[in-house]
């Protein structure tokens, strides 16, 4: 790299924000909130069975009413059947799961997969029999309210995709 070139790259880093600062501009901020400092926690076994851990990863605000949670399913483990009442997007990121639509087949999901389910159609999803699985959540909340959870899935209903040729 050129003497000049070395010179630009240091004034550019020495004027950069630190890391983890909030930049502001015409009074408006910027948060950044750093990898590892958003706890994880077990999912409510109210809503999940088997063992689940739930990761904010971000909430809704005055500004916005969509919040996201990463979910990591060990294998086995689900939601119990639920609603959105906006919809809600997962973005796959490891592993293998299932997912399913009330009436409909169990569908596997792997990373790099996008699912969308519409407003207020019942759905379970959580890894596969065999595999882990994680997902990012992404939904949009009503009056502060973003789920309504139903009953479990039962074993029969998540099994119906070992049953599929």
């Amino acid at each position: 790299m050129s003497p000049l070139r070395s010179l630009s790259l240091a004034i550019f880093l020495l004027a950069s924000p630190a890391a983890g600062a909030v930049q502001q501009r015409q009074g408006e901020t910027m948060e950044i909130v750093r990898l590892g400092t958003r706890p994880s926690s077990p999912a409510p076994a109210e809503y999940f069975t088997g063992r689940v851990r739930l990761e904010r990863v971000f909430d809704a605000n005055e500004q916005s009413s969509v919040s996201a949670g990463k979910v990591t399913f060990e294998p086995g483990a689900r939601s119990h059947w639920h609603t959105h009442p906006r919809g809600q997007r997962l973005i796959v990121t490891d592993g293998i799961g299932w997912t399913q639509v009330e009436g409909g087949a169990v569908e596997e999901i792997r990373p790099g997969d996008v699912v969308w389910c519409p407003p207020g159609v019942k759905h379970w999803h959580g890894a596969s029999a065999t595999h882990a699985m994680t997902h990012i959540a992404v939904q949009e909340a009503i009056n502060g309210r973003n789920v309504d959870w139903m009953e479990p899935v039962t074993d029969q209903q998540y099994g119906a995709r070992e049953a599929r040729p």
